[in-house]
């Protein structure tokens, strides 16, 4: 099942993709897709709905978060062996965590915004997991039943406020429009094993990465397990997972980094696909 969010920022309804690729109306359901929504039990009701039932929605709406409400958005730093070997780092012994503010998310097709004073904006394919119940010290087998699904996430990165300015990775990962998730959620269910995932990013149609969730150094399962040792992971938490190889930071011969202008392209193997613009950065932020 997929789910997602769909109609005008701030304003978005709730809705799922059908077997034919329309989006199907689920506001006569469910008010939004929050956490509350992504129990097992939730779940289960709704995967038990005929979507050809549901209201079809007509045209082509704006994309937005597919869950409403996001508590927590952790993520995984250097958890991909291709990439951190591109980072010339070595392979972390334990799970390198950071925050991105909950306030860069955006819907998968709005525009990215250069932060103010920004030189090296970068960007990160990254797949997402969406928390369904409440995880706290589980286990690593019992670590994916507290999974409601997956997503698409587009960890867009400051490198010069990430590395150069002191402190922690947050300065560089949080900016405004630092966090394009969607186009929707699939669950668990649909997804199966999702170390097997291809992954994908192109800027301006050239292809900048191609690689798999299969390279990840710690799975998901330790991953979920590892970081409810630190905090309790809430219903609609999202964790974002690491990135292959091919970001702007370590191409050959020298890094490249996105400018006004350019247009971002990326996709995961079941997960579907993003497009964003990238726009200077104004005061006023992005529509």
């Amino acid at each position: 099942m997929k789910l997602l969010r769909y109609g005008p920022r701030g304003a978005e309804k709730p809705g799922l993709l059908d077997a034919d690729g329309q989006i199907r109306d689920l506001s006569g359901v469910v008010a939004d897709i929050t956490g509350a929504e992504l129990s097992p039990a939730s779940l289960k009701k709704l995967a038990a709905i005929d979507p050809k039932s549901l209201p079809l929605v007509e045209g082509s709406p704006r994309y937005g978060v597919p869950v409403k409400g996001v508590s927590k958005f952790i993520a995984v730093g250097l958890n991909f062996a291709d990439h951190a070997a591109e980072s010339n780092l070595p392979i972390p012994e334990e799970p390198v965590l950071f925050t991105k503010a909950v306030s860069c998310l955006t819907g998968p097709n709005d525009p990215v915004m250069i932060p103010k004073g920004s030189l090296k904006t970068d960007w990160e394919v990254e797949l997402g997991v969406v928390m369904g119940s409440r995880a706290s010290y589980v286990s690593e087998a019992e670590a994916l039943d507290h999974v409601a699904g997956y997503v698409l996430i587009n960890d867009v990165s400051e490198r010069a406020f990430q590395i150069e300015r002191g402190g922690t990775w947050d300065k560089g990962k949080g900016c405004d429009t630092f966090g394009p998730v969607g186009p929707w959620m699939v669950t668990s269910d649909e997804v199966g094993d999702p170390q097997n995932l291809g992954m994908w990013l192109d800027v301006n149609g050239q292809r900048k990465q191609d690689g798999s969730s299969k390279t990840m150094i710690f799975p998901i399962s330790k991953l979920v397990s590892y970081i409810s040792e630190f905090m309790t992971l809430e219903p609609g938490d999202l964790i974002t997972t690491g990135t292959p190889p091919g970001v702007g930071m370590g191409q050959k011969p020298e890094p490249v980094y996105l400018k006004a202008g350019d247009e971002i392209r990326l996709g995961i193997e079941k997960l579907g696909e993003q497009r964003q613009i990238v726009v200077a950065w104004s005061k006023e932020g992005v529509a």
